[in-house]
């Protein structure tokens, strides 16, 4: 005779049947305590991962967008208070500096200077006092909070406008004696395999010229770390071309970011931009999301606008690059962080620094 499970259960006093029932309850419970507990262990380690995991977020391409400070030095003695407007958007952002090999004709000493146009006075900036040191309290605050995902906070946008190798290793060299601020990349003989980013408050880029290659990467002895990350090769010919024609190649351990004129976008650029169109925002779209399955950052070059051409003068800014309004500039501004361009460059810091505050999404 078979005996079910019911059927030892019925047969049970009503004693037993009691204590059978409270057991189960109990043992639900501590299962339902086991699950709780495995949970809380679960989520615990989470959040012990969080920080290392978030950390690197920002630094990947397409993450955020950031205002990059264009032109961000003073042109002879106007106009020296760019690098307090830049700052004063807050961070993240991005600050331009351009940089000359000046050479004293008296004592031929030479030095790198903060310049737009050479040969320069000997008078101009240098890089260490202009910004490096500016920086200082920034970075060291940064260091002591740690990093809580918006590293890299500041990056520093080097166009040389002279690149004399003994140029190029002086910059190198001061930022060797900055290198604890800054993001870097173990150098490996392979450099067609990114390596991951030891992420720090400050990511220096510079530009594409296969010169700066030579000084910022292949003299960097393997097992060292890289400072500087050059830009990806652009073929210029036709500026409308197609994305994969434009920049063919994805990230290498050096090359990590795509500088671009507005002419890729519209044709004629800035000037000869009429209304913003959707065809507009598709070719905008088109050249980001490019960059980004390659593993690039993605810039874009100078979007400004104003309504009257004299402001241009008084504040030492180009008519190349404006295109003649505010509501025009705003208008590409919105689109170029909708579609998540990582570098918008402007002249006009506070209010294209405002937008971004105002608007930045996780893309």
């Amino acid at each position: 005779m078979k005996i079910s499970g019911s059927d030892l259960l019925v047969s049970q006093s009503p004693q037993h049947a009691v204590i059978l029932g409270e057991a189960q309850r109990n043992g639900a419970k501590s299962k339902d305590l086991l699950f709780a507990n495995l949970a809380a262990i679960l989520l615990f380690c989470f959040l012990q991962m969080t920080p290392a995991l978030f950390a690197q977020n920002a630094a990947h391409p397409g993450a955020r967008t950031v205002m990059d400070a264009h032109n961000c030095y003073p042109y002879f003695e106007w106009w020296s208070d760019r690098i307090d407007r830049a700052l004063s958007a807050g961070t993240p952002l991005a600050i331009e500096q351009d940089l000359g090999w000046y050479t004293d004709p008296k004592t031929g000493k030479s030095w790198s200077i903060v310049t737009h146009g050479m040969p320069g006075f000997g008078n101009e900036p240098t890089m260490k006092q202009y910004f490096f040191e500016r920086v200082r309290p920034i970075v060291e605050q940064a260091l002591r909070d740690g990093n809580h995902g918006n590293w890299p906070l500041i990056t520093l946008n080097l166009d040389f406008k002279t690149e004399e190798p003994e140029h190029l290793r002086a910059v190198l060299a001061l930022l060797n004696e900055y290198r604890d601020w800054l993001t870097t990349a173990p150098r490996t003989a392979d450099d067609a395999t990114t390596q991951p980013l030891d992420v720090r408050p400050i990511l220096v880029l510079t530009g594409e010229s296969d010169a700066q290659q030579k000084v910022f990467y292949d003299e960097i002895p393997v097992g060292s770390k890289l400072l500087v990350f050059g830009a990806a090769h652009t073929n210029e010919k036709n500026p409308m071309a197609a994305p994969e024609v434009l920049e063919p190649a994805h990230a290498t351990n050096y090359r990590r970011w795509w500088n671009n004129p507005w002419n890729v976008v519209e044709q004629g650029g800035q000037t000869k931009a009429g209304e913003w169109t959707k065809e507009d925002n598709l070719r905008l779209r088109s050249l980001v999301e490019h960059a980004h399955q390659n593993d690039l950052w993605i810039r874009f070059y100078t979007l400004d606008g104003v309504d009257k051409k004299e402001d241009l003068s008084c504040h030492g800014w180009f008519s190349s690059y404006n295109f003649g309004s505010l509501s025009a500039a705003e208008a590409r501004w919105r689109a170029a962080l909708e579609v998540g361009v990582d570098y918008i460059a402007s002249d006009q810091y506070e209010t294209l620094g405002k937008m971004v505050k105002e608007n930045t999404k996780e893309h």
